[in-house]
């Protein structure tokens, strides 16, 4: 197929990239990693210096290699991930690497010119880039971000570059084979955020369906929010979170800040110093349950975030099948084996499936309808699965109405064919 469009969808988490032909078929792209061939590419960047003065240079691989290289390597590496969280944040502006510095765009236009690597006509075609509807963070900078993430794009060559809403996209897919005018609701569940589009489908000029978006609306909570419930609750305290040490013949709690690094896996790398080495131990010494602080120092010092998290994640997804799990995780002598009940699981993420539903109220409001006007829902992300999360659907608009997308491709799509619409509209009848 010669591709006629491109939309990409550049995730906290994982990115897809699709290709959409003048006929209006669409592909995913397929990358090539050492694990095989994957279409969700996995959102990450690891940097090393190579080479030996005055010939040393910035090395650095992208995607699950990256992922793959930094769990193995010994050598001294930065790994990154997560970058899209901090586009709306003045608080990240910049960072060296090896005594380089990157500016954010700089970081995320490496990760998007990889992302984009051997598509030659990337920089000519009509080019649709996702953007969620609220960017995470607590006060988000929605100039900020997107001034952040068109000049990503630029660096990666492709400077001509349109966004829109990651749940429009994922609302195009589902619509594409409709023939009958429709209002429906798509909900976006990424890493970061959760989104929401009301959308309505009619008959357009050009003969199909016009898409006319109604409103959107959008949370920073959402799958990464879900894994740190169980984290937060079944994990730290078997690493000594709400434990005590002795200090001058008082009890003291163990400090938080130690649990709180565990919010994003790979934060738990920056940990890795000297003086937290020191003061860890040092705890150690006066606690009163030492040995959930020495399997603490052990994650922490052989870089066993991944697998824990990985033990976390599923543990999540056993519990969207089963009533109840047990979330096992043995690495370097750390055994943690921790029953979880759906239910305790539901109650940790209550409050964010209720700002899930706020956000979708907020949609509902917005595009002045109730939900009985909804004629489907369509849900795409991981997120979609927890069942917490589909009964909310399920009660709001009726089981029959809610269709889940595939998880990782249904923006991309959607987007590819946005970029194809809006070519087509541009150009004289």
């Amino acid at each position: 197929m010669t591709p006629a469009a491109i939309g990409i969808d550049f995730g906290t988490t994982n990115s897809v990239v699709a290709l959409a032909g003048a006929d209006g078929s669409v592909v995913t792209r397929s990358f090539a990693t050492r694990q095989g061939a994957v279409d969700a590419y996995r959102s990450a960047l690891m940097f090393w210096r190579e080479g030996r003065p005055p010939e040393t240079r910035i090395a650095h691989v992208s995607g699950p290699d990256a992922l793959d290289m930094a769990l193995g390597m010994t050598s001294e590496h930065r790994f990154l991930q997560s970058l899209k969280t901090h586009l709306s944040s003045r608080a990240f502006q910049e960072t060296r690497l090896f005594g380089k510095l990157f500016r954010l765009e700089d970081l995320i236009g490496v990760f998007l010119g990889d992302l984009t690597d051997g598509l030659e006509d990337a920089a000519r075609l009509p080019l649709i880039s996702g953007r969620p509807v609220v960017f995470a963070g607590e006060r988000p900078d929605e100039e900020l971000a997107l001034d952040r993430l068109g000049a990503s794009y630029a660096r990666a060559g492709m400077e001509q570059v349109d966004f829109a809403y990651e749940p429009l996209g994922a609302a195009y897919w589902y619509a594409r084979d409709l023939t009958t005018p429709q209002t429906m609701l798509v909900a976006d569940f990424g890493g970061g955020t959760s989104d929401f589009s009301v959308m309505r489908f009619e008959p357009g000029q050009r003969g199909g369906l016009e898409a006319i978006p109604l409103s959107h609306a959008g949370v920073g909570v959402a799958g990464d929010t879900f894994d740190y419930r169980i984290i937060e609750h079944a994990v730290s305290p078997a690493l000594g979170k709400g434990t005590e040490y002795r200090s001058f013949g008082k009890l003291l709690p163990v400090p938080a800040h130690y649990h709180a690094a565990f919010a994003q896996w790979h934060k738990l790398s920056l940990m890795k110093s000297r003086e937290t080495m020191a003061e860890l131990n040092a705890l150690i010494r006066e606690a009163v349950e030492p040995g959930k602080l020495e399997d603490l120092l052990t994650v922490i010092e052989y870089d066993l975030g991944y697998e824990l998290y990985r033990a976390v994640s599923a543990a999540k997804i056993a519990l969207s099948e089963h009533d109840e799990t047990v979330l096992r995780f043995v690495q370097m002598g750390v055994t943690i084996e921790t029953p979880i009940r759906r239910s305790d699981f539901e109650d940790w993420i209550a409050e964010d499936v209720s700002a899930i539903e706020t956000a979708l109220d907020r949609a509902l409001a917005e595009a002045g309808i109730d939900g009985s006007r909804i004629e489907a829902v369509f849900m795409t992300g991981g997120t979609s699965h927890v069942p917490a999360v589909r009964r909310l659907f399920d009660r709001r608009f009726g089981a029959e109405k809610v269709h889940i997308g595939d998880a990782f491709r249904s923006v991309a799509n959607g987007l590819a064919l946005v970029a194809l619409d809006r070519a087509r509209a541009s150009v004289p009848a």
